[in-house]
């Protein structure tokens, strides 16, 4: 029988490889259309709401948004970062960039928070924490390249979010390693 633990961490391991997957399929998906502009709006929408639903359907199942402040406050953060890409879409992709970079910052430094707090209990947390450390300084990235000259694309923000997927990737696979070895221990 499988205790709370581990099939927490069972949980974890399957939250990491879904959300690695969206983000290499959202990536391919932004090369893929990067020339057709409702389908990049439409990318470009999707990507903070699936960031909102992830996680908050990884707080609730680890004892809900109050349990989890640093979720909650990233649910709040992703879901206007949603509305504001809605908004920013009908501006220009200087403003949806520097939306972007400004939700890569906060979300960065809620994802690094949160991987501090799961390596306490789980472990293998570090590609989480370096993951949230590099979107905080990829969000800065983001907002001094939406103040440049040159015009922004889909694929300003496709580095971004294949970082995501590898971090997420690695985190999953760290945890795959590690029960492995406690299931031969």
């Amino acid at each position: 029988m499988q205790t709370q633990s581990s099939l927490q961490s069972s949980w974890l391991r399957s939250y990491y490889f879904a959300r690695a997957i969206f983000s290499i399929a959202w990536v391919a998906a932004a090369i893929l259309f990067s020339a057709q502009p409702n389908l990049v709006v439409l990318l470009l929408v999707i990507y903070p709401a699936w960031d909102a639903l992830a996680n908050l359907v990884d707080a609730r199942v680890n004892g809900g948004l109050k349990a989890n402040p640093s979720q909650a406050l990233n649910v709040a953060v992703s879901t206007m970062t949603t509305l504001a890409v809605i908004i920013a879409v009908s501006n220009s992709m200087y403003a949806v960039l520097a939306v972007f970079g400004v939700w890569a910052i906060f979300s960065g430094l809620l994802q690094l928070n949160t991987g501090i707090k799961c390596w306490r209990h789980y472990g293998a947390q570090w590609p989480m924490i370096l993951s949230g450390g590099q979107s905080a300084l990829a969000g800065g990235f983001m907002i001094s390249r939406s103040i440049g000259s040159a015009v922004p694309t889909i694929l300003d923000i496709a580095p971004y979010a294949a970082f995501g997927a590898f971090y997420f990737l690695l985190a999953a696979l760290w945890l795959v390693v590690t029960a492995y070895r406690k299931a031969e221990a």
